[in-house]
């Protein structure tokens, strides 16, 4: 018969974005490319966090990172979003409201 490895029961060896979370992101990141003001994206799967972040050009860097951390699930929540200087501009429990100020900042490109 054949050998039987055992499942690891700690935590998850990596971070990653569900279906309907990178569907939301990258939504928003084909929008932006549509009005121009994206090139390029990354996506950073570790331990402790998924990370996509965008570009405005591929040599530089990224103009909105999106993590998500799940450790900080029970406190601040777990999705934030880091602007290019490392600042938080938002933190929650839901991505929705997290994305918002890019939401924002799409329709004034689009309004323009």
């Amino acid at each position: 018969m054949g050998t039987v490895t055992p499942l690891p029961l700690g935590r998850p060896t990596q971070v990653g974005f569900e279906r309907l979370e990178l569907t939301r992101i990258l939504d928003l990141y084909g929008r932006m490319v549509a009005a121009g003001h994206w090139k390029d994206y990354a996506i950073q799967f570790d331990q402790d966090a998924a990370v996509f972040a965008a570009f405005r050009r591929a040599a530089e860097r990224p103009e909105f990172r999106i993590e998500k951390r799940p450790a900080l699930r029970n406190r601040q929540g777990m999705w934030a979003l880091v602007n290019e200087a490392g600042m938080i501009l938002k933190r929650g429990h839901e991505l929705g409201p997290v994305l918002a100020p890019v939401e924002r900042r799409l329709m004034k490109l689009v309004g323009e």
